[in-house]
């Protein structure tokens, strides 16, 4: 699961709306970002598929292992420093935690769940960074973004229904994404300033998997069917490796659309990942929403695009007042 996109618009809209890329630089970063939409999707797609002889656990570690494999070339390529401050190593570590914790239910959650279904839940995430922000740090979020969250709410509520009826207490799992991987964007927020984007991809990449491997390693003989490690057979080495690859892959799309594109432009462009995942869930697994599933990823789609409008609103009425001559 990547909704990584998600905090695009948690970021700084501020700067998004003032943002003079070249017509040619916003194109560009467009398309990187509907290549996000299409590979985050297909990261899921090879999940599910290894999650049908490997335990969850082993795809889990697969994700962070071979994305920390890719991103190390970049890092030498790019010639970037892997030194990171003593004060930021909790965050770091923090960060790599709740990604880890966040994708392991995921994955639970789509070893026996449809693709869109768990995707759809998972996508109150940025609702829940919103309220976070609210009611926590004290951010200055408005009644109507509040309302909007809501309503992504009770959307989310729409899909769990008929999911818990069909697979039980297993429909709960896309929850636990969505509240660590919302953690995960709140600590990234702090970190992304401080720390290249492609160091902190490796990092993350490298901690999870020093903390996965030893698990694996504690499981085996247990029998624990999430846990316990298996020699992959056939075709499942390709689905671990896809894994890996495809959140690399997503993760440096995402990463360079937001350094082409301004941040207001590509916001919306996220909620594609929704669609995409139903499609390649029919395609592949010929598993589609029913009626009461599909009314709420519209009204989550709904609720988030509101969202994003309504940040880009404040943005704009910020930039204005910081802009007129002083009385």
């Amino acid at each position: 699961m990547d909704v990584s996109g998600v905090k695009i618009y948690r970021g700084s809209m501020t700067s998004a709306v003032s943002d003079t890329s070249s017509p040619d630089r916003v194109l560009a970063g467009v398309a990187l970002m509907l290549g996000f939409c299409v590979t985050a999707p297909l990261l899921d797609v090879a999940a599910k598929l290894a999650s049908g002889s490997v335990p969850v656990g082993q795809v889990t570690a697969a994700r962070f292992v071979v994305q920390c494999a890719l991103m190390a070339p970049f890092v030498w390529i790019m010639g970037l420093s892997l030194r990171v401050p003593r004060a930021h190593w909790l965050a770091l570590v923090s960060r790599a935690v709740l990604l880890m914790v966040s994708t392991f239910c995921f994955i639970a959650a789509i070893s026996v769940m449809p693709l869109a279904d768990a995707l759809a839940i998972a996508f109150v995430s940025p609702f829940i960074v919103l309220l976070v922000g609210k009611f926590y740090l004290r951010e200055d979020v408005g009644p109507r973004r509040v309302g909007a969250a809501i309503v992504g709410f009770v959307g989310v509520l729409f899909v769990i229904q008929p999911s818990f009826a069909a697979f039980g207490a297993v429909a709960l799992l896309p929850l636990g994404t969505a509240v660590g991987f919302a953690f995960y964007i709140l600590v990234t927020r702090g970190l992304s300033r401080r720390v290249h984007p492609v160091t902190l991809q490796f990092h993350t990449g490298l901690i999870a998997s020093l903390l996965c491997l030893p698990a694996l390693m504690l499981a085996e003989g247990t029998g624990s069917a999430l846990l316990d490690p298996v020699w992959p057979q056939g075709a499942a080495w390709l689905w671990l490796l896809g894994v890996g690859f495809f959140a690399a892959l997503s993760h440096m799309m995402m990463t360079y659309a937001l350094s082409m594109a301004p941040s207001a432009t590509l916001a919306p462009m996220q909620y594609l990942e929704l669609p995409v995942a139903t499609l390649l869930g029919y395609l592949v697994f010929r598993d589609f929403p029913n009626a009461l599933t599909l009314t709420g990823i519209v009204i989550i789609i709904g609720a988030g695009l509101y969202m994003i409008h309504r940040e880009r609103v404040t943005a704009r009425k910020l930039v204005t007042e910081r802009a007129a001559p002083p009385i």
